[in-house]
């Protein structure tokens, strides 16, 4: 590992503060602005045909929202979400790079392989440890009236403590190939802009690969994500059916809904992870120079 590395990974409480914290500010920010359009992945997510009625756009679901649920319901699992984001933002993006550079140090090589492991690591530990305060708070009105903790609660009663990892396998499978697609091509991008092109660090670089990498982070991730909400959010009803995994969800819904449905929301679903993704990184990459912090 070269010195300026080194450097870098210099154990502080206050480094490790710096680290965490403005990777789940960046990630808790990003969300804010974008968690409308999480609420509408969802909902077009959870459309069954008969479930619903006929399926409908991402145009038509908005303004049908505002109708009958008004404004606030874009907002509803804010308060979670947030939460989440500071936690699992902090520790999906917080431990990328402590993972990376533990492998540079064992193995002498942090080459695209590295990076791809690190963000496979970091996804899913973070959201084995964050997966109670999920979507399923996102699709209850009532949430308005009784509170995250409350809409918690009652599901621990109502369903037991497992519930709240409900669909955690996939979620982790999910987490870990966003992040992996995420930072690692965000990572790697940089490099490659770096050495090939007159770029260097700063708001132009920064914008250029965050945007590369929400755009494969998003292809890559959408049918787990898909595959994550229908898990999660599902009922013990027939009409709604029930899937045993991750394999047999994905397979119900290619056998009923055909190939595409795996990429149900998915407009939604870039229009919300590719803005989010840049947001994170160039206000991530502006916070750790503030501290401090070298670039990722």
């Amino acid at each position: 590992m070269r010195g300026n590395e080194k450097q870098r990974w210099a154990i502080s409480p206050s480094n490790v503060a710096y680290h965490f914290g403005t990777s789940g500010l960046s990630v808790a920010v990003a969300t804010g602005i974008t968690h409308p359009l999480d609420v509408l992945k969802v909902r077009l997510q959870m459309q069954l045909v008969g479930q619903r009625g006929p399926l409908t756009g991402m145009g038509q679901l908005f303004v049908k929202l505002l109708k009958s649920e008004g404004p606030r319901s874009l907002y509803l699992g804010l308060t979670p979400a947030l939460t989440r984001s500071i936690l699992y933002g902090g520790l999906r993006l917080g431990l990328y790079e402590p993972s990376k550079y533990a492998c540079d140090w064992a193995f002498g090589s942090t080459n695209i392989f590295v990076k791809i492991a690190s963000g496979l690591f970091a996804g899913a530990i973070a959201t084995a440890l964050t997966n109670p305060i999920e979507v399923r708070l996102q699709m209850n009105p009532s949430l308005r009236k009784r509170g995250p903790t409350k809409e918690l609660g009652r599901i621990v009663s109502e369903e037991g403590v497992k519930a709240l990892w409900k669909g955690v396998g996939p979620a982790m499978a999910r987490a870990a190939a966003l992040t992996a697609s995420q930072l690692a091509t965000y990572d790697e991008t940089k490099r490659i802009l770096i050495s090939w092109t007159p770029l260097e660090e700063g708001f132009r670089l920064h914008l250029v690969s965050s945007m590369v990498a929400g755009g494969l982070s998003t292809l890559i991730t959408a049918p787990m994500d898909m595959v994550k909400t229908r898990l999660m959010l599902q009922r013990e009803s027939k009409r709604v059916g029930t899937y045993k995994n991750g394999f047999h969800c994905a397979y119900q819904v290619v056998r009923t809904e055909g190939p595409k449905a795996l990429y149900k929301g998915g407009f939604a679903i870039f229009a919300r992870l590719g803005p989010q993704t840049t947001i994170t990184f160039i206000l991530c990459e502006k916070l750790r120079e503030l501290v401090g912090l070298k670039a990722i």
